[in-house]
């Protein structure tokens, strides 16, 4: 997941609402967005690699997602994957006991009944309750104002003060290809030498580019809904799944 924007507990409506579109290498493979079969309290997309997920939803009332940080080089091997980690976030493991700093670079945002946490990993291990609010991640620091970022924290917004009906809609806004011109460039190139160092929301590329557009929308009686839509290696949109969820009313 390359770029998010998350509205917490900001809506009369809406507890939590997500939209980000995950990039990567088109040759890794995933499957859709489904409910584990070994885990079947997990909603959530699957990194067939590495085994793990990039960003997913619990019926326990918890959701967590990850992005890369860029600037520190290409991933170090034998380090635990990225993914595994917010699986074990997603199973319930404590977002203070885990050994943030053991992952190659990381940011991650977890939310488990009505506490919100941020973490991440470089320069050093940063753990910190949210607030809440309306923030923005892509692969710099929590809220860096890099153009994509801001755009989609925008997008997410006039949503949220028009009618917030039909989160469906959002994926609109996660299809732009236009680079706005707003904000901060990056300060150091991608670590991936196929992604533009400027890029816009959705990325087409043959090689390495947006793969899936997810938003998720938890009111506050705890109705979920879970969308995802998957895009091949020429950006056309392949393939959409829905799943609706609960979280326990007390979180």
């Amino acid at each position: 997941m390359c770029v998010l924007a998350l509205a917490w507990r900001a809506h009369p409506r809406w507890k939590l609402v997500v939209a980000g579109n995950r990039d990567e290498y088109h040759s890794r493979p995933a499957a859709p967005l489904a409910r584990w079969e070994d885990h079947r309290h997990i909603l959530a997309g699957r990194d067939l690699q590495s085994g793990g997920t990039w960003l997913g939803a619990s019926d326990a009332g918890r959701f967590t997602v990850v992005t890369n940080l860029r600037g520190y080089g290409m991933p170090e091997e034998g380090r635990p994957s990225r993914g595994a980690l917010v699986t074990g976030l997603l199973d319930g493991a404590y977002p203070d006991a885990v050994a943030i700093d053991a992952y190659n670079p990381v940011n991650l945002i977890h939310i488990a009944g009505d506490q919100a946490r941020f973490l991440s990993n470089r320069p050093a291990p940063v753990r910190t309750s949210l607030s809440p609010g309306l923030y923005g991640l892509s692969n710099g620091t929590l809220d860096e104002p890099w153009p994509k970022t801001l755009r989609i924290k925008s997008i997410l917004l006039d949503w949220l003060t028009g009618d917030a009906e039909q989160p469906a809609r959002l994926f609109d806004g996660l299809r732009e290809e236009v680079l706005p011109d707003i904000g901060i460039d990056p300060a150091t190139a991608s670590d991936v030498p196929q992604e533009p160092n400027h890029s816009p929301i959705f990325i087409r590329s043959p090689v390495y580019g947006t793969r899936c557009s997810s938003v998720v929308a938890i009111g506050g009686d705890g109705r979920g809904v879970f969308l995802e839509r998957r895009f091949s290696a020429e950006g056309d949109a392949i393939g959409d799944s829905r799943l609706s969820f609960d979280w326990p009313r007390a979180s």
